[in-house]
């Protein structure tokens, strides 16, 4: 069964390490250094260059649908044969965001709320990033279902770091 793990930037090498991803997805603002795990080949890794903002703010990079688009086409290209490891800083809104989308693009004939749900049973402190949302409602055609499905879910626990998790798709 194909297995995603989410996490923040504080315990991207440990995750990695255990989890045995070969395949990274990264959102993180462009300023920050991400190290890339040694199992991880270059051309394995999507670097997402995006603030956790959801309007225009002077001196960060607004998500737009350029980036939900390389993202969902990065992951449909995930072989599924390992893991694939997804982080942000904190691993509570990009992270979790990319996640559902994720499960989303590659289960289209999945609810939107079974998903959410499912990614509310894995991490009570997931609160995606509901611009990163939002765009990949559009881009997916999948008409303000996640929207609605994420909105139903509410906002996580609040914390400082979110704890890593894994998400099983189906």
């Amino acid at each position: 069964m194909p297995r995603l793990h989410i996490c923040s930037i504080f315990r991207l090498a440990d995750v990695a390490e255990g989890s045995g991803a070969r395949t990274l997805v990264s959102l993180i603002n462009s300023d920050i250094k991400v190290e890339r795990p040694a199992a991880i080949a270059p051309e394995r890794h999507l670097l997402v260059g995006i603030s956790d903002i959801t309007t225009e703010t002077e001196g960060h990079v607004l998500a737009n649908e350029d980036h939900i688009e390389s993202l969902i086409d990065f992951v449909r290209l995930w072989d599924r044969n390992d893991p694939l490891l997804i982080h942000c800083f904190a691993g509570v809104s990009r992270s979790t965001a990319a996640a559902y989308v994720t499960a989303c693009a590659l289960g289209p004939q999945i609810c939107e709320d079974e998903i959410a749900q499912r990614l509310r049973r894995a991490s009570p402190t997931a609160t995606p990033n509901p611009r990163l949302v939002a765009l990949a409602d559009r881009v997916l055609n999948r008409g303000g279902r996640m929207i609605a499905a994420i909105k139903r879910i509410g906002r996580g626990e609040e914390c400082i770091e979110g704890a890593p998790f894994a998400l099983d798709l189906p």
